[in-house]
């Protein structure tokens, strides 16, 4: 007898985790039911995958359930919200096993590693995608926000950028041109990027504004200008490049700096802080163990400048196309 949607929700979503405390009800009814504690504010983030637009459609279902999570984990961590459920709509073209089961699996160690208890959701039929409603908690008035950056604030990002795109372009080209453990490496951090929660909970307080880098810095930055009315400048030899990046790029400083400031889906946070905060920041993210690198300043005016040695640059860039992925 073929599985229903129901034995389906059973099988592999249902009692996979152990409840949270402030979870009321979870699966099985029409609605879940949380406990919000008194001065805290609810953060919640929508976001889909597509195949064909944000992962191929062969691509290992572990690695599409990982970026899928991470994703919009990123999006609690880039407002300082501490993560607590997720709710999952999931589109199949037929019921897979095969493919259900390793997804399930990566899907909640992950969930798992950051307390997030699955609370709802649907599944039908259709073209394969993923949509994740996440919601988190934050204190009330320490939301990090795009509209709060200052004149003469530094501008950062965590971790290094770059690494996303090449593993792209590996994927969608051919690898066995690409030393294989370079290669490897490169393919993880595109789907496996690292939720900076832990930056974003430190930077409560200290940040004046802050966003994930989902469509490159060079695109997500420009959101805080706009929303903040300020001009960003951003200083192209300071940006952080990996190792495998730059053998990557086969030591082409000018390509490596161009993809890191347009890979997408890289998931590290760009944040602004003003200058009197320099030593509260270092306090406040010595114990999260992630790098940070200063790559800019907040100025005066709109837009913004790429700048090299002071000098302006010309690079004629743009972001990360959510629709650039094809299957052809």
């Amino acid at each position: 007898m073929a599985k229903s949607e129901f034995d389906i929700i059973k099988q592999y979503f249902a009692h996979q985790q152990q409840q949270r405390d402030d979870v009321v009800l979870a699966i099985g009814d029409d609605c879940a039911l949380v406990n919000v504690p008194a001065n805290y504010h609810v953060a919640i983030s929508t976001d889909s995958l597509v195949a064909g637009t944000h992962f191929l459609v062969d691509a290992d279902p572990a690695f599409v359930a990982y970026k899928a999570l991470a994703s919009n984990i990123s999006d609690l961590a880039a407002m300082g919200a501490t993560p607590t459920w997720v709710s999952l709509a999931l589109t199949l073209p037929i019921i897979d096993e095969a493919w259900l089961a390793p997804f399930c699996h990566s899907f909640f160690e992950l969930a798992n590693r950051y307390n997030i208890q699955l609370i709802g959701g649907d599944t039908t039929k259709g073209p394969l995608s993923i949509t994740l409603t996440v919601q988190g908690l934050v204190p009330q008035g320490q939301a990090l926000t795009r509209s709060g950056a200052q004149v003469g604030d530094d501008i950062y990002v965590t971790g290094n950028l770059g690494d996303s795109a090449a593993g792209l372009a590996l994927i969608l080209n051919n690898q066995s041109q690409c030393e294989p453990s370079l290669a490897a490496a490169l393919v993880e951090r595109h789907f496996k990027a690292q939720p900076r929660v832990n930056v974003g909970e430190a930077l409560r307080g200290i940040a004046s504004a802050a966003l994930d880098i989902s469509d490159g810095v060079i695109a997500d930055v420009k959101h805080i200008g706009e929303r903040s009315q300020v001009a960003i400048d951003i200083d192209v030899e300071k940006l952080p490049l990996s190792a495998e990046l730059l053998a990557f790029c086969e030591g082409d400083r000018q390509q490596a700096q161009q993809l890191a400031l347009t890979s997408g889906e890289e998931y590290e946070l760009c944040f602004m802080a003003s200058k009197a905060n320099r030593d509260a920041l270092e306090m406040a993210l010595a114990h999260t163990n992630v790098k940070y690198s200063c790559i800019g300043e907040v100025t005066a005016g709109r837009g913004l400048s790429l700048l090299q040695l002071g000098k302006p640059l010309n690079w004629k860039l743009s972001g990360w196309d959510h629709f650039g992925i094809t299957n052809n």
